[in-house]
């Protein structure tokens, strides 16, 4: 990796990073997080320094993206080659996410166009989440045999209702208002103005959270009403205690949001969606730090319980991103065989308390 896959600089009394590499849609690679991880842990403790802002860089002819996930080609190779680097990326990351949770500083997250995964892990802890009519914020694991990680137990599981059952089962793609009415974002700002919002933020002294604040919300648009959440019907079937019986409850509704529904779970791991429905139900009582604790675990056993090839993991990115072919041979590959014997091995954790690689974390 290139030094200038992460653009680290202080301006103004304002720490900036922003994540350049837009030809992959800015998803992280392990240097990435070590890059990002180190310039917080400096501005930490630099008096110089108030507030950090995060922000993805665009390429012409390529999506815009803040920060796409984490770099799932990298997963596929390091699983099938034993590179023992795949798991520094996982404790690496979820340290990251940590830290930016419990930052001591204003930590601005500009999340304009995808953010997803990874980049979820990374903006989700910001004291200010800032979105765009381009903004496409999702937890799409699933789709290739994973779990929402990066923290996405606990604060998924911290939407209102069955939110966050919906949101981890299915990957659904929110827009700006629906991020906001979900509690996964706080402002939107048009996309235009995000030149002059971060001239502002860099140009006038930051002295505490309440005038950056402020800074932002007075470029603060009311998105466009556009939503693809039935909370009702959410709130009913994901509330079932299965993912058979959520299934079920589909299958029992004849609505188009229904059928639509059930036509994407069906698309999805089963086995990965029963582990992801215990996993939010666990972490709705548990701390940041325990479930990340948990997810490490978790993701441990996507590659390690059945390793190589025959991950779920490594098969779903296989499907999406290497062979490009979107059929997954999902195993098993009907939900109705999923035993709560295969779920509960994953909750297992591979290493004793005081040996395990996010011990630190509180």
């Amino acid at each position: 990796m290139s030094a200038s896959q992460i653009v680290a600089e202080v301006q103004g009394g304002t720490g900036l990073l922003t994540l350049n590499r837009p030809q992959a849609l800015n998803a992280l690679s392990l240097e990435m997080i070590r890059a990002l991880t180190a310039a917080l842990l400096a501005w930490r403790d630099d008096a110089a320094v108030r507030a950090v802002v995060v922000r993805g860089a665009t390429q012409d002819g390529k999506g815009v993206a803040f920060c796409a996930g984490g770099d799932i080609r990298f997963f596929h190779q390091a699983a099938l080659a034993g590179d023992p680097r795949l798991e520094d990326f996982f404790t690496e990351e979820y340290a990251l996410n940590h830290l930016i949770h419990h930052y001591p500083k204003p930590y601005v997250a500009l999340m304009d166009g995808i953010v997803m995964g990874g980049g979820m892990g990374i903006s989700q802890g910001a004291s200010l989440r800032v979105v765009t009519e381009r903004s496409k914020l999702a937890m799409p694991e699933t789709h290739i045999g994973l779990f929402p990680d990066v923290g996405g137990g606990w604060f998924l599981s911290r939407c209102a209702g069955r939110l966050g059952e919906y949101l981890a089962l299915t990957g659904q793609v929110l827009g700006a208002a629906d991020a906001i009415a979900c509690g996964l974002a706080d402002v939107c700002v048009e996309s235009s103005q995000l030149p002059a919002l971060l001239e502002a933020l860099v140009d006038q002294p930051q002295e505490n959270a309440a005038q950056l604040r402020a800074t932002v919300e007075a470029r603060a648009v009311v998105p466009a009403a556009s939503t693809v959440l039935d909370r009702a019907a959410i709130d009913r079937h994901f509330a079932a205690h299965s993912v058979q019986a959520i299934v079920e409850s589909l299958r029992g509704d004849g609505g188009d949001w229904a059928q639509a529904t059930l036509a994407t779970l069906a698309k999805r791991s089963p086995l990965m969606m029963a582990v992801t429905l215990e996993q939010v139900r666990r972490a709705r009582a548990m701390t940041l730090a325990e479930d990340l604790r948990m997810e490490r675990d978790l993701v441990r056993h996507c590659f390690q319980l059945r390793p190589g090839a025959a991950s779920e993991t490594v098969e779903g990115i296989r499907a999406l991103a290497v062979d490009k072919d979107h059929s997954p041979r999902w195993n098993p590959a009907r939900i109705e065989d999923v035993t709560g014997e295969m779920v509960a091995a994953f909750f297992e954790s591979p290493w004793p308390a005081h040996a395990h690689p996010l011990r630190a974390l509180r």
